[in-house]
């Protein structure tokens, strides 16, 4: 009874310390929130009250009120149209779909590509190079020819943001690829020689040893490849002429920076929400995976 009245206490303390952490990590985005909200109404108030016009002039086109970005939400863009908030939220859940076909694609490719060319110094010295100079081209530039050549080829369902998810994997893989090679082969080469030893097959090392050391940089490449692309969809839907996309707002809104700014702001914020999104599933999945890693269960 007494070993059950002692551990009672510790149980109820392990079940709080994490939820104490994540109500304090919240309390410090909202905070930092507060605080660059604070920072750009002190910035805009400065500027137009001193009448600076460096380095670009302050008004409510270039600089609108937050408060007036946040309105926009809950005005019509149009008349006789839903709300600016409802039609962002559909646009977002329609570039989120291709952005996360793209990542899953572009994961996929970049990690099979990491495994390849760990296996092989020939194909390494022959391939990266080539990897590494398809990143050096504008993503404008190949956009539409990725969408002339992939649209043909697609069954109806996916035709047309079947090549935006394309262009989005195009920007996801070269991270996954590279990060995922800098970890297979960071494995410790005393294991290595341990396993050879054991006449281990390739396959048992790659699975055994190499991916579970890889993990930590896969996953930082993961986050950087989730963001990239929600920007490869946005990006990508403005040559295939998608409108049901964030890619189609912003070409829109940016007609009617002008006269409406907020709107594009809105939809600006839209975007980086997605984003945020996105590179949050990435962290959850993270802790999820590393911490149930083999060597990290005692």
């Amino acid at each position: 009874m007494t070993q059950v009245a002692i551990a009672s206490p510790s149980r109820g303390r392990s079940f709080g310390a994490p939820a104490a952490r994540a109500l304090g990590r919240v309390a410090a985005v909202v905070v930092l929130l507060l605080v660059l909200v604070a920072l750009w109404e002190l910035y805009r108030w400065v500027w137009t009250s001193r009448g600076w016009t460096w380095p670009f002039l302050v008004n409510d086109t270039s600089m609108p009120h937050v408060w007036t970005i946040l309105k926009a939400f809950g005005e019509p863009a149009q008349a006789n149209q839903p709300s600016l908030g409802s039609i962002l939220f559909h646009k977002s859940l329609f570039t989120a779909k291709e952005a996360a076909a793209g990542f899953a694609l572009g994961a996929v490719v970049g990690f099979a590509l990491g495994i390849v060319l760990v296996h092989s110094r020939f194909l390494q010295r022959g391939f990266l190079p080539y990897i590494v100079a398809s990143q050096t081209i504008p993503i404008l530039a190949i956009a539409p020819m990725v969408v002339i050549w992939v649209n043909p080829k697609l069954p109806a369902s996916l035709q047309g943001w079947g090549s935006v998810a394309v262009i989005a994997a195009y920007l996801t893989f070269f991270p996954v690829t590279i990060n995922t090679l800098r970890g297979l082969q960071s494995a410790d080469p005393r294991a290595l020689d341990l396993m050879r030893t054991y006449a281990a097959s390739r396959w048992t090392v790659l699975w055994k040893l190499r991916v579970p050391t890889s993990l930590p940089y896969v996953f930082a490449a993961l986050k950087i490849a989730a963001t990239a692309s929600v920007v490869g969809a946005i990006i990508g839907e403005l040559p295939s002429g998608l409108q049901s996309g964030l890619g189609g707002a912003i070409l829109n809104f940016n007609q009617y920076y002008s006269f409406e700014p907020q709107e594009l702001w809105a939809t600006n914020i839209a975007a980086a929400g997605v984003g945020i999104l996105f590179f949050g599933a990435v962290v959850v999945t993270e802790r999820l995976v590393v911490r149930r890693a083999p060597e990290n269960v005692a």
